[in-house]
């Protein structure tokens, strides 16, 4: 599909697709147009392009390269600066086959506060920098070719949007690097019927074998029925029907044959939604699902109730070239073949929302995910926290329900608060059970490593370097949980969880900086890694761990990986000694 760049002429203009591959990969339609590639772009200093007449004006200043960052080398732009807008514009024209049909314009992510405008006609707006969201522009439409304008303001130093690991300085410094400003996922479009299925919940129980489909339709619905047949491995495992119910359809699906999934044994059953009016169907969704139950026995997490050790890599989902945007498909699934190789389970995807592919690779592999809100930026103290952070985060957990990869969410990183009674700590107990109403599946975290108001897991952060203290600090009972008891209190029964340790500086040079006194040696390094890993290993008490991290990020150099994803030490080396049994599965 070529790229049509209005007031741009000429074959140095003619790029193949970058990110082709479908952007929502477990609700699939095949009646889409990626708009990914190049753009007419311009920076708004002022943010005083509306009032410029930037929306009605042909041509911009630049181009950009869709749907990388402005600040990225693969955009073409790398400005590094900050900017208090952005400006997009592109033209495109519908195959036939979308006449008659409505139109929907999806953006995986636009940091930070977006407006659209087709035609001219704004079409609508989006505030949150890493929730998906989509727009209508059916009636905005023209024959022929259209003109899709796009901007996005981002003023990351008010204090008012979570901004994650972004720097807010000019600078990368300390754990915040390089920002990213405007769209930074896939742009598309799908046409789809006058009803259709808008949306869908998944909701497995792997004792019974049965999956719970829950969609909300869009469009008149009488009369209406939707069918969801399973199948495994191109073997039929059986089908449900439903009537349409007030914008809703749902329905049990049981499968014949039982497969369950969970951390290295990625087993998945493909699932076909048809909607349906006398038999005849309206609209088509291509989906897959998995058989996973999590649930806790004590202190241990389990998984269609058997104990997993959740051995977790701190992954925060930056790249040298893309930045938030990595570069292509594969290198999203190389990232898990990476961690998988050193003996890791799972992630904390940290400080970002990962994109909904990554997911996929996730699913596909087996690889367990914690989802995670970037709340750097933003004080859960201020009166405002509550419809802003709140509102993303919800829609974030709404896009990542039916992952199967996902087994718990943490809105919140290393809040602390000044007492129990604190705004701080209301604001994370309602956090808490707000995501619980959105999602009572799966365990949540109010805050990792921080203060908690209100949790299903204890967890903390803890980057001591010396092996020995940390063992000693990881004994079986020890108090460390309740080490802010004047604030809470640590009941005993709770799983508990090392989610951050580690962080161990490597370099060839001096460069960088990460937690502690650097090792002299890579034997060294390998050692203290053995002792603080085989510390929390042997705690029988202890649900999982997370290391810090899977790969360098710019002047942060304390991963396994290089930036550019190459292995420090043998993968091998790490694997023999991260995937040791835990005391907890025994």
């Amino acid at each position: 599909m070529p790229c049509c760049i209005t007031g741009f002429t000429g074959d140095d203009i003619v790029h193949t697709i970058p990110r082709p591959e479908y952007p929502r990969p477990q609700f699939f339609r095949n009646t889409w147009m990626n708009l990914n590639g190049v753009w007419q772009f311009e920076i708004d200093h002022g943010a005083s392009g509306r009032a410029r007449g930037l929306v009605e004006k042909e041509t911009l200043s630049s181009v950009i390269t869709v749907p990388f960052c402005p600040e990225s080398e693969l955009s073409g732009v790398g400005h590094k600066d900050f900017m208090a807008a952005v400006w997009y514009r592109r033209t495109f024209t519908l195959p036939e086959e979308a006449a008659g049909q409505r139109v929907l314009l999806h953006f995986g992510a636009v940091d930070y506060k977006c407006e659209a405008w087709v035609n001219g006609q704004s079409v609508g707006t989006h505030e949150g920098g890493y929730a998906s969201f989509t727009f209508e522009i059916t009636d905005a439409l023209v024959p022929g070719e259209n003109t899709l304008v796009v901007c996005a303001d981002d003023n990351q130093r008010s204090g008012r949007q979570p901004f994650g690991k972004q720097s807010d300085r000019y600078h990368s410094h300390g754990c915040s690097y390089t920002r990213t400003t405007g769209i930074w996922q896939t742009v598309w479009l799908e046409w789809v019927p006058q009803t259709y299925i808008s949306s869908v919940k998944l909701i497995p129980d792997a004792q019974n074998g049965t999956l719970f489909v829950d969609a909300a339709i869009d469009g008149p619905c009488a009369g209406l029925s939707l069918t969801a047949s399973a199948s495994f491995a191109g073997a039929a495992q059986g089908s449900a029907s439903c009537l349409t119910d007030g914008g809703h359809a749902r329905l049990i699906l049981r499968v014949q044959d039982k497969h369950l999934w969970t951390a290295g044994q990625p087993d998945l059953y493909d699932l076909t939604l048809t909607l349906s009016s006398g038999g005849r169907p309206v609209d088509t969704l291509d989906s897959y699902f998995a058989l996973r139950t999590i649930s806790f026995d004590g202190k241990k997490c389990l998984i269609n109730g058997k104990p997993v050790f959740q051995r977790l890599i701190l992954d925060q989902g930056f790249y040298p070239d893309g930045i938030y945007t990595a570069p292509s498909d594969e290198a999203l699934r190389r990232d898990i073949e990476l961690s998988l190789a050193m003996g890791f389970n799972g992630a904390r995807l940290h400080q970002k929302v990962f994109e909904q592919r990554f997911l996929y690779w996730a699913d596909h592999l087996g690889y367990i995910c914690w989802g995670e809100m970037p709340s750097w930026g933003i004080d859960p103290a201020r009166p405002h926290t509550m419809s802003i952070f709140l509102r993303e985060w919800l829609e974030v957990v709404e896009r990542d329900f039916s992952a199967p990869c996902i087994v718990g969410w943490c809105p919140y990183n290393e809040v602390w608060g000044e007492s129990n009674d604190g705004l701080r700590s209301l604001t994370l107990q309602m956090t808490y059970r707000a995501t619980k109403a959105a999602d009572p599946t799966r365990p949540v975290i109010d805050t990792s490593g921080g203060l908690h108001a209100e949790t299903d897991i204890y967890d903390v952060h803890d980057y001591e370097q010396n092996a020995e203290i940390f063992s000693e600090r990881y004994q079986p009972g020890a108090e460390l949980y309740d080490r802010l008891g004047d604030r809470q209190h640590y009941d005993g029964k709770a799983p508990m969880f090392v989610s951050e340790y580690g962080g161990i500086r490597w370099t060839d040079d001096e460069t960088g900086w990460g937690y502690g006194e650097a090792p002299k040696t890579r034997e060294e390094f390998i050692a203290r890694y053995k002792g603080l890993t085989e510390a929390l290993l042997a705690n029988p008490e202890h649900m999982g761990l997370c290391y810090t991290q899977l790969t360098d990020v710019e002047q942060e150099q304390n991963g396994l990986y290089t930036y550019h994803r190459e292995a420090k030490f043998p993968p091998e080396v790490i694997r023999a000694i991260t995937a040791q049994k835990a005391a907890i599965e025994e």
